[in-house]
């Protein structure tokens, strides 16, 4: 299995806790927190363990925790980040979003989740200029980074790229979860920009993978009746829900979305959601992330520079060997917008030459990328 390179310390990785369960063990098995990181663990149930064990040199990112617990262990040497009260998101979290995580309270409209409250927490402080604003969003999303480099490692992640306008119900949008669902079933991660369009019905495709083909073919019906998340993307999520509650337990994706672009929503069928205030940071990281290859399905602005985004690091080699790259639909690549032959004429003489093609058909991008792969 291909293996996601540059992966972090993994000596430092042992020694993070991240839930309540690794708490529990590794104080059994060591009997002491010493040089732990706990990162956004409620440990309001573990006062007696924390009078008692070694946390020198510990270090307590968001962790609720009695008032003689957090005392104790800051006089024994440990570094307390306390929880920030008020807040629409955890900063330290440990993992990456659900979409019940983000869409908690849909049923009071979208104005009542998490996911609206953290994006008009952003634009509310971003206007207000405030430092401290500043450095949450930059620790939270540092925190997705760490929770989406331990979520991938080792798998084999294909990026899937396309605009946010595609509507449900058209060709194109169920060509694009066809693609997600193949390449789930060929044994991928499919990885998108995790918002609306064309990255939904990737994501939408990955979670069809487990189930017969005809489950896709009804879920799209389904989804049709809201065809966009305008002019409500409460009833547009609803729908959505209302295909993972009919079929539940589908297939796995990651959606990398960001509440830079707010006002497109993450879709509810990436199944791990590593949502960033900061969308440099997420469209570097989605990139750098998709080791086995990138899909662009049609797009405007967005996908054009995710394109040379992705072009860039395989021109130089900055990432090591170059990756595939799949560009889906000749006439909009090469008249409508013509990002192909600019990309083509970047590669040629260099490594990354055979690693990139124009296919006509979405139906031809599996074989493409394959083909790219050298498999």
């Amino acid at each position: 299995m291909d293996q996601i390179p540059a992966q972090p310390n993994r000596a430092a990785r042992d020694r993070e806790i991240e839930s309540l369960a690794e708490f529990d063990e590794v104080v059994t098995a060591h009997g002491s927190l010493a040089r732990f990181r706990l990162q956004a663990v409620d440990l309001t149930e573990r006062t007696k363990e924390l009078l008692t064990v070694d946390t020198a040199d510990a270090v307590f990112l968001g962790c609720p925790m009695d008032p003689e617990a957090a005392a104790h262990v800051r006089s024994a040497g440990a570094l307390v980040f306390p929880p920030i009260p008020g807040l629409p998101f955890d900063p330290y979290r440990g993992f990456a979003y659900t979409p019940g995580e983000l869409f908690e309270s849909l049923d009071e409209g979208y104005e009542a989740t998490p996911d609206a409250r953290a994006y008009a927490w952003s634009r509310r402080t971003k206007s207000d200029g405030d430092v401290f604003a500043s450095m949450l969003r930059a620790i939270h999303d540092d925190s997705v980074s760490d929770a989406l480099d331990e979520l991938l490692s080792g798998a084999r992640v294909v990026g899937v790229m396309g605009g946010h306008a595609l509507a449900r119900g058209t060709t194109g949008y169920a060509g694009a979860a066809r693609l997600g669902r193949e390449l789930t079933r060929a044994g991928f991660t499919v990885a998108t920009g995790g918002g609306p369009g064309a990255m939904e019905a990737a994501n939408l495709g990955a979670y069809a993978a487990p189930f017969a083909d005809t489950m896709l073919e009804e879920a799209l019906l389904l989804l049709a009746k809201e065809p966009s998340f305008r002019p409500s993307v409460t009833d547009w999520a609803r729908a959505a829900f209302e295909v993972r509650e009919r079929w539940p337990g589908g297939g796995e994706s990651v959606g990398v979305p960001t509440w830079f672009y707010g006002h497109e929503p993450p879709n509810a069928f990436a199944a791990h959601i590593a949502k960033y205030f900061t969308n440099a940071i997420r469209e570097d990281g989605l990139l750098a992330r998709s080791t086995a290859g990138v899909v662009f399905l049609p797009g405007a602005a967005g996908t054009v520079q995710e394109i040379f985004d992705d072009a860039t690091p395989n021109y130089y080699e900055s990432r090591g060997e170059p990756t595939p790259m799949v560009l889906v639909d000749e006439e909009h690549w090469t008249r409508r917008l013509p990002a192909w032959p600019l990309l083509r004429s970047l590669a040629e003489g260099r490594s990354m030459e055979s690693r990139i093609s124009l296919v006509d058909r979405i139906e031809q991008a599996p074989e493409a990328l394959k083909r790219l792969r050298g498999q």
